[in-house]
């Protein structure tokens, strides 16, 4: 029996008549090398390997394609939509409304480009960060779909092609969108590691937002509206950051560097601070639209779904929940009733 299986294993190993043999003698002859078989394998799957993962590092130009505007984050263009509040106050006034609004929609789409950019440069300088973290190493870059000189040459051509579409409204919002680019490029490459100046660069991208749609469309904005855009950015932030260091401290999930120099009570004290600000402006400037609003009492009645708002947000804050603020937004039905009972008061104040 041995014999025959030497015999056998010898034909199938160094002659070709094996090739043409039968279906049977074949089958015969896979269970006889049956313990040869697996080395063999192996041998062939060895080069086959390399292979593989070379197909897998370049993907189809669809996948590219794909993989560059997910890396883009479209769904985080809802933050650009504070392009539209400073238009949204000058509204009744404005003698060419169409006009208005044309300018807002161009900025939100420049705005929106030009923060694309930001996420793509951002990804590609955090690459091996992300390939160690249990769920940014799905992201595109990261996962080797988009190679890091494509991200960087399409965050060149996100930035450029929105500085384009800034021009055709007002060449200061082409301004404001390159001083947005150069300190969020800071941000990328160093700034996000130092404290306070995170908490402040952060901040000031939503402000500047708001900076542009006015920009756009000529408005002169408010000091009250200044501050109210600037302490509100920051009171989000500063709760974000609040909310990640509560849950390092709950569960031991990993945290950005940056917020291992800073401590849950210092966070507290500023996302408390700026939210005192916050309502003291926005009450302050209440006043003075319905001063300058018809004497409308709309205005102060805007105030109460306004600061119960912030508090119902402070609930998510102090409790360490506060994630994203659009995904707040989105998840609380309360804070949703809140914000539309907001917008429809100063509605009635500008425009009843």
């Amino acid at each position: 029996m041995s014999e025959t299986t030497d015999e056998r294993t010898e034909n199938a190993a160094g002659t070709d008549e094996a090739a043409a043999a039968t279906d049977a003698g074949a089958a015969s002859e896979d269970t006889a090398v049956v313990d040869e078989a697996p080395a063999a394998s192996a041998a062939e799957a060895a080069p086959a390997a390399p292979a593989a993962a070379a197909g897998a590092a370049k993907p189809s130009p669809v996948g590219l394609l794909l993989g560059v505007i997910k890396t883009a984050r479209p769904k985080q263009w809802v933050k650009n939509v504070l392009v539209f509040a400073a238009p949204f106050f000058a509204f009744s006034k404005a003698t060419n409304r169409t006009e208005l609004v044309i300018d807002a929609l161009i900025a939100f789409v420049a705005f929106s480009l030009t923060a694309s950019s930001v996420y793509l440069i951002n990804d590609a300088v955090d690459v091996e960060a992300d390939r160690a973290h249990p769920t940014k190493r799905n992201r595109p870059i990261a996962a080797g779909i988009v190679p890091v000189p494509v991200a960087y040459g399409a965050a060149v051509v996100f930035f450029l092609a929105g500085l384009a579409v800034s021009f055709t409204t007002d060449w200061r919002l082409a301004v404001v969108l390159a001083v947005y680019e150069a300190v969020q490029l800071g941000y990328c490459f160093g700034l996000k590691h130092q404290p306070v100046v995170d908490l402040a660069i952060v901040g000031s991208g939503f402000l500047m937002r708001s900076v542009a749609g006015g920009v756009a469309a000529g408005i002169a904005m408010s000091q009250w509206f200044l501050l109210v855009t600037a302490f509100g950015s920051l009171f989000m932030v500063a709760g974000k950051r609040y909310a990640e260091i509560m849950l390092f401290e709950r569960t031991g999930a990993k945290i950005r560097s940056s917020l291992k120099k800073y401590s849950a009570s210092y966070l507290r004290f500023v996302w408390a601070t700026s939210a005192a600000i916050l309502i003291m402006s926005y009450c302050l400037w209440a006043f003075e639209i319905r001063q300058v609003e018809h004497n409308s009492v709309w205005a102060v009645v805007s105030m109460v779904p306004f600061v119960i708002a912030v508090l119902r947000y402070a609930v998510d804050v102090d409790g360490g929940n506060a994630g994203a603020p659009d995904e707040i937004a989105l998840r609380d039905r309360v804070l949703q009733v809140l914000g539309a009972t907001w917008v429809v008061t100063l509605f009635l104040s500008f425009y009843l």
